[in-house]
């Protein structure tokens, strides 16, 4: 039997690279995993883009371990959601991929989850996080990107104690997202540079803790652009246009505006000069769900 799981991409408040705290909320973009036993001994992954399966292989390896159980396991995926673009797609999928294989294993053997085998939403989570690490596509486990993507709305995070310090659903705003013709991967941005950061990226955490997200996201975005080699003229237009908050997502390459409906189409016409493409989006305040088992 296929279970299907969809996962929602998150953008950054912010990144917590630099101080180990961060802040993200998820976005309306997507993966959806669908995943069944089979009746041989291999993890089989399939993707209808161009990207490495290890990240898939090494989330259902460790949901296996940790229920203990030998199985053949097929995963194929989709998205709309755009890869290397600092927008959470690789948490998405390890969140979506672990909890389908978790669904198609508690569907075929009889596990009780309260008292076999531990399967609260942090316990997922943790082990999407783990599975990230592990495959190297993350610096920090991304709790935060990773914690927004599973529980949908906005969340506030320690990423280095694995903790939630605030979990809010949140308006639906109009989210717009500005894609250069690059991709960039985390793993191979340059953090000692970000590191220098860590004084001024936690006054931009102190805002977000006050319930200063739009503040706190325009921060931290020209600050990373700064180290990053990014062009905060792409946050600038947006804000000029109307924006009421702009910036870097993640690292990069991306570029994250909030805005209401009569400033949107000027934010998109003011990005047009720049080379690559807008996708206009919304908040996703749902989470990774299973959508059919």
């Amino acid at each position: 039997m296929k279970v299907k799981v969809r996962s929602p991409g998150s953008a950054t408040v912010i990144n917590a690279i630099s101080t180990g705290c961060g802040s993200a909320f998820g976005i309306q973009l997507y993966i959806t995993v669908e995943a069944e036993l089979t009746s041989n001994s291999k993890i089989t992954c399939k993707t209808e883009e161009d990207v490495d399966t290890s990240l898939m292989q090494i989330c259902v390896d460790n949901v296996l371990k940790k229920f203990q159980i030998e199985s053949g396991v097929k995963v194929k995926t989709k998205s709309n959601l755009p890869i290397a673009s600092g927008l959470s797609s690789s948490s998405a999928t390890s969140n979506a991929v672990v909890l389908a294989t978790i669904h198609a294993l508690l569907n075929t053997y009889e596990i009780k989850p309260n008292t076999n085998i531990s399967l609260d939403d942090m316990e997922i989570i943790n082990l999407a996080v783990d599975s990230s690490l592990q495959a190297g596509v993350t610096i920090t486990g991304a709790f935060d990107d990773a914690s927004a993507s599973y529980l949908g709305g906005l969340t506030i995070t320690n990423n280095l104690q694995r903790k939630i310090i605030r979990r809010d659903k949140w308006n639906e705003h109009n989210i717009l997202i500005y894609m250069p013709d690059k991709k960039s991967l985390t793993r191979d941005a340059d953090v000692a540079r970000m590191k220098l950061l860590a004084p001024w990226v936690k006054l931009a955490f102190k805002e977000a803790l006050k319930g200063n997200i739009h503040q706190a996201l325009t921060l931290n975005g020209f600050l990373y652009c700064t180290a990053l080699h990014y062009n905060p003229d792409i946050a600038l237009d947006a804000l000029e246009a109307g924006a009421v908050a702009a910036g870097l997502s993640g690292t990069g390459p991306s570029f994250v505006a909030i805005a209401d409906d009569n400033n949107s189409p000027l934010i998109m016409d003011a990005w047009k000069s720049y080379p690559g493409k807008v996708i206009s989006t919304k908040v996703d305040n749902q989470g990774t769900k299973v959508i059919t088992i």
